[in-house]
């Protein structure tokens, strides 16, 4: 089971879940990724969804179909929430061509601070594409949940209606990461780092609040892959 709020009355629930292990030059699942697809479609069978997102990636669409078997619903898909990118915008040098995760990994080493708010001004971020897909992804994730009825105001989302309706978003580590970052304001190399997550790991956020007002959105569920504990990836493949 995943976690249901606090209890004080009507919350939107978000299960964010990463793909399975993936074959990223076919952009699809392994073999061991359809064993981690079917897991978290078994881990989510019993709980009320509503609906069914997803990155419009084939590794990441072809995790929520497992889900989506278990409910009878379509996978909607959103480009939106595509794996972000990285490299050079002028073709000058970055570390390890700018892949942000070998990028946060030197930051912590060399002790430099994941919390600064204006990271994207940085050495580490300015000149790296990266920058433009977590903007997509920060800008896109915005339209979704004022669709849903939570509009952006701030640090904050201002309820236009109350909604209690479970989504399931199937994405990616980055992206999850991006849209994760912009919910809680928080910057990106800080929840990459912090909400590292494994193959079709559980995050799951709410949001509850009195129509017309301002609210937080909450983590009930960081990070869980209890389903895939006798099916990680190391155990075939070494990594």
């Amino acid at each position: 089971m995943v976690a249901a709020g606090n209890g004080k009355g009507i919350f939107m629930k978000i299960i964010f879940v990463r793909h399975g292990h993936p074959d990223y030059r076919k952009d699809c699942l392994t073999e061991i990724g359809h064993l981690h697809g079917n897991a978290v479609g078994l881990r989510l069978r019993d709980e009320k969804i509503d609906r069914i997102c997803s990155s419009s990636c084939g590794r990441a669409r072809e995790t929520a179909e497992y889900i989506a078997k278990h409910h009878a619903l379509p996978v909607e898909t959103f480009d939106f929430m595509r794996e972000i990118g990285w490299g050079s915008i002028d073709g000058t040098e970055l570390f390890k061509n700018g892949h942000p995760w070998f990028t946060i990994d030197d930051m912590i080493e060399k002790g430099e601070n994941l919390n600064d708010p204006d990271f994207v001004k940085g050495d580490r971020f300015r000149n790296n594409t990266t920058i433009f897909d977590i903007e997509r992804v920060a800008n896109g994730f915005d339209e979704w949940l004022a669709d849903l009825g939570y509009v952006r105001e701030g640090n904050y989302y201002r309820v236009q209606k109350k909604n209690g309706t479970n989504v399931v978003m199937v994405s990616h580590g980055g992206a999850s990461s991006a849209a994760l970052a912009r919910m809680f304001s928080l910057p990106f190399p800080l929840v990459a780092a912090t909400v590292s997550a494994d193959y079709t790991a559980v995050t799951v956020v709410s949001l509850e609040g009195e129509e017309g007002k301002l609210v937080m959105p909450r983590f009930e569920l960081v990070n869980d892959a209890k389903h895939i504990e006798n099916i990680k990836a190391e155990k075939y493949f070494g990594k």
